[in-house]
Protein backbone atom coordinates (compact mmCIF):
# COMPACT_ATOMS: atom_id res chain seq x y z
CA UNK A 1 0.00 0.00 0.00
CA UNK A 2 1.38 3.26 -0.89
CA UNK A 3 1.87 5.94 1.94
CA UNK A 4 -0.29 8.66 1.45
CA UNK A 5 1.19 12.34 -0.17
CA UNK A 6 0.24 14.13 3.17
CA UNK A 7 2.23 11.42 5.20
CA UNK A 8 4.92 11.77 3.22
CA UNK A 9 4.94 15.56 3.77
CA UNK A 10 4.15 14.97 7.36
CA UNK A 11 7.39 12.81 7.70
CA UNK A 12 9.50 15.28 5.66
CA UNK A 13 8.47 18.26 8.12
CA UNK A 14 9.26 15.99 11.09
CA UNK A 15 13.03 15.12 9.88
CA UNK A 16 13.89 18.99 9.09
CA UNK A 17 12.11 20.01 12.32
CA UNK A 18 14.22 17.47 14.31
CA UNK A 19 17.77 19.30 13.13
CA UNK A 20 16.17 22.07 14.12
CA UNK A 21 15.39 21.28 17.62
CA UNK A 22 18.31 19.68 18.13
CA UNK A 23 19.93 23.11 17.70
CA UNK A 24 17.86 24.75 20.80
CA UNK A 25 19.86 25.65 23.39
CA UNK A 26 20.00 22.54 26.26
CA UNK A 27 17.12 24.34 28.61
CA UNK A 28 14.63 24.57 25.63
CA UNK A 29 15.57 21.71 24.00
CA UNK A 30 14.13 19.20 26.85
CA UNK A 31 11.10 21.95 27.20
CA UNK A 32 9.93 23.42 24.32
CA UNK A 33 11.81 21.08 22.07
CA UNK A 34 10.12 17.99 24.23
CA UNK A 35 6.97 19.83 23.08
CA UNK A 36 7.39 20.65 19.41
CA UNK A 37 9.01 16.70 18.98
CA UNK A 38 5.54 15.43 20.75
CA UNK A 39 3.07 17.56 18.40
CA UNK A 40 5.34 16.16 15.02
CA UNK A 41 4.87 12.59 16.03
CA UNK A 42 1.18 13.11 17.32
CA UNK A 43 0.62 14.42 14.00
CA UNK A 44 1.87 11.38 12.04
CA UNK A 45 0.23 9.03 14.72
CA UNK A 46 -3.19 11.23 13.63
CA UNK A 47 -2.71 10.86 9.47
CA UNK A 48 -2.17 7.38 9.85
CA UNK A 49 -5.13 6.53 11.73
CA UNK A 50 -7.05 8.54 9.95
CA UNK A 51 -6.18 6.82 6.94
CA UNK A 52 -7.15 3.06 8.83
CA UNK A 53 -10.41 4.94 9.84
CA UNK A 54 -13.80 3.81 7.63
CA UNK A 55 -15.19 7.02 8.92
CA UNK A 56 -13.16 10.57 9.32
CA UNK A 57 -14.79 13.52 9.99
CA UNK A 58 -13.66 13.38 13.33
CA UNK A 59 -10.04 12.47 12.91
CA UNK A 60 -9.84 14.95 10.33
CA UNK A 61 -10.20 17.82 12.92
CA UNK A 62 -8.04 16.27 15.11
CA UNK A 63 -5.65 16.55 12.68
CA UNK A 64 -6.53 19.96 11.93
CA UNK A 65 -5.96 21.00 15.31
CA UNK A 66 -2.51 19.51 15.70
CA UNK A 67 -1.54 21.41 12.66
CA UNK A 68 -2.83 24.63 14.59
CA UNK A 69 -0.99 23.83 17.88
CA UNK A 70 2.56 22.84 15.63
CA UNK A 71 2.21 26.28 14.08
CA UNK A 72 1.84 27.89 17.09
CA UNK A 73 4.86 26.55 18.80
CA UNK A 74 6.54 26.94 15.86
CA UNK A 75 5.79 30.69 16.45
CA UNK A 76 6.59 30.58 19.68
CA UNK A 77 10.03 29.08 18.75
CA UNK A 78 10.60 32.04 16.65
CA UNK A 79 9.32 34.72 18.98
CA UNK A 80 11.69 33.49 21.65
CA UNK A 81 14.57 33.83 19.35
CA UNK A 82 15.33 29.77 19.14
CA UNK A 83 15.18 29.68 16.18
CA UNK A 84 16.41 32.36 12.76
CA UNK A 85 13.84 33.98 10.48
CA UNK A 86 15.23 31.97 7.84
CA UNK A 87 14.42 28.43 9.59
CA UNK A 88 11.31 29.56 10.76
CA UNK A 89 10.00 30.29 6.92
CA UNK A 90 11.20 26.77 5.99
CA UNK A 91 9.38 25.00 8.78
CA UNK A 92 5.77 27.15 8.72
CA UNK A 93 6.17 26.67 4.73
CA UNK A 94 6.23 23.20 5.17
CA UNK A 95 3.24 22.97 8.13
CA UNK A 96 1.05 25.38 5.64
CA UNK A 97 1.79 22.44 2.61
CA UNK A 98 0.61 20.20 5.13
CA UNK A 99 -2.12 22.27 6.09
CA UNK A 100 -3.57 22.70 2.92
CA UNK A 101 -3.20 19.20 1.66
CA UNK A 102 -5.72 18.43 4.40
CA UNK A 103 -7.91 21.19 3.45
CA UNK A 104 -8.40 18.90 0.56
CA UNK A 105 -9.08 15.91 2.08
CA UNK A 106 -11.42 17.32 4.16
CA UNK A 107 -13.32 18.92 0.98
CA UNK A 108 -12.79 15.13 -0.62
CA UNK A 109 -14.58 13.84 2.41
CA UNK A 110 -17.28 16.48 2.30
CA UNK A 111 -18.65 15.69 -1.60
CA UNK A 112 -17.97 11.64 -0.62
CA UNK A 113 -20.87 12.35 2.45
CA UNK A 114 -24.15 11.34 1.84
CA UNK A 115 -26.69 14.12 1.52
CA UNK A 116 -29.22 14.06 4.23
CA UNK A 117 -32.58 14.74 3.35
Amino acid sequence: MEALKIQQKVEDMIGYGLGVVRNFPKVERHVLGADLRCSMYRLLRLVVACNRRHYKKTALTEIDIEVAVLKSLVRIAYTVRLIPLRQYERWQTLNVEIGRLLGGWIRSQREVAPATL
